[in-house]
Parts: structure tokens; sequence; C-alpha cells
């Protein structure tokens, strides 16, 4: 079902999708798509697609600017109004992603997760899910993380029409969309995970540079493992790393 709709949806928007991909052709330069590694169902790497909402501006030093700097007015446009996800429905043909579902996350982020938020990989992500109808971007990631464990524990058609339906009436009255600093929370509510992890103790930067190096190593189609797993995977990743900087330091 996922597979039709998405089909037909294409096509009926395929004037929109050309038109957006040339004004964000003109407005942020070369590259229309943003494509990243995220983490689907069965814990299964796969190519991420949303329209670009930044600009390549570069520092002195040719290194991009911090992502609040590159984003820009037509970005912001697109992102409040969820015009940026639409590429997305190119994900659900290629069985990646589903209508409804939790949202898919960054690889250096699910590298992070313990078993009970990686519940969430029991069923394919989606463009929409009960956390972005919930709070959309004002909550935090713990919080997520509680209502995608929720919708996993119980997928009813039901409820995804629900949802499906709500999405419409959350992007309208543009809700939860900029979010703000938590006066309870350490962190800016659109940070990374690991980021969070990194600045409340709850990792040492050891482990946080050796899972982010270990995410690195994961390519598209292949399958994240578990918690366990990664911690003696990340520690081999660090041990060939140092080998490799000593190797060109002699």
């Amino acid at each position: 079902m996922d597979f039709t709709v998405a089909l037909f949806a294409i096509i009926f928007l395929s004037f929109l999708i050309l038109f957006l991909a040339m004004l964000v052709r003109i407005k942020h330069g070369k590259g229309v798509i943003f494509k990243q590694k995220r983490v689907g169902r069965d814990r299964k790497v796969f190519w991420f697609y949303k329209f670009r909402s930044m600009s390549n501006k570069r520092d002195a030093n040719g290194d991009l600017l911090p992502d609040r700097e590159r984003l820009t007015k037509f970005g912001k446009f697109i992102r409040k109004t969820s015009l940026d996800e639409i590429p997305q429905l190119f994900n659900i043909l290629k069985g990646d992603m589903s209508f409804i579902g939790p949202r898919p996350k960054d690889v250096k982020e699910c590298v992070f997760f313990n078993e009970q938020q990686c519940q969430r990989f029991l069923v394919r992500p989606g463009v929409t899910g009960l956390a972005q109808v919930n709070g959309r971007n004002s909550i935090n990631f713990e919080k997520v993380v509680e209502f995608d464990v929720k919708y996993v524990q119980k997928v009813t058609f039901w409820r995804d029409v629900k949802i499906f339906f709500k999405t419409f009436f959350v992007v309208f009255r543009r809700k939860g969309i900029d979010a703000e600093i938590s006066p309870t929370e350490t962190h800016h509510l659109c940070d990374y995970y690991n980021d969070i992890l990194l600045r409340r103790g709850d990792v040492t930067q050891e482990e946080y540079d050796q899972r982010v190096a270990f995410s690195k190593t994961l390519n598209v189609k292949d399958v994240m493992p578990s918690s366990d797993a990664q911690k003696v995977l990340a520690e081999a990743v660090e041990e060939v790393l140092a080998e490799t900087e000593e190797d060109k330091a002699g």
C-alpha cells in the first residue's frame, strides 16, 4: 500500500518536485538533495533523502560553517512547511521507509542507543510518526523515544490513519517546529543525541570517539550490530586507527 500511494504521490506532485528542486538549486547551489546514512528496520543502514535547506558557506579554512549559520530563509520555509521531506517518497518506493513510523536517525546517533531505544528498529521508519504529532521538534530525545517505543508496541491501521491526518493539522498550524533551549536540559533540542550524551557526561570522550569512528565504517545495506557488539567493534576500530596513525608517523 505504501508503495502504491508513494508512486501516485510522486506522479501527482511531479511539477511541485521539479519546481522545488529548481528553487533549491538557485538558493543553495549545487546538490539539490541532502543525502545521509540512517538506520531503518532490522538495523539496516540506508540513504535518507531530503531537499537541502542549507547553503555550502565555508569559513576561511574551507570548512563548512555551523548548521545554524548555513540555514537560509528559504531553508527555514521548506522545513516549517515540511516541503523538504517530499523526496522521502522515493525512500518509500525503495522500501526503506513507510509513511508512518519512528523518524529515522543518523547512524552516528544510533550507535549510542541502548536496547530499549533499539526497539524502534522493529518497524520501518516513517516520514511522520507518533512523536511528530505530539510535539515534533519541541520535545527532547528521551520523549521522542518514549513515543517511538509506544508506537512499535502497538501498531494498528487506525492509529496510522489518525497520525497521517493529524500530521496535516500539525504542519498547517506549524506546531513544535522551532525548538528552544529546554530549561531542564543542558542541550539544544535539535542537537545530535551522541553530542547530548557527551555534554551530559553520560559517555566518556574516549567512548564517544570510538563509537563515532565505528559509525563511519557502516555502509549502506550494512546491519548495525547490537549495543554490546558495537562496544567491542568500536574498540577494534580505535585500535586500527591508532595503528594507522603510528604507521604514518613512522
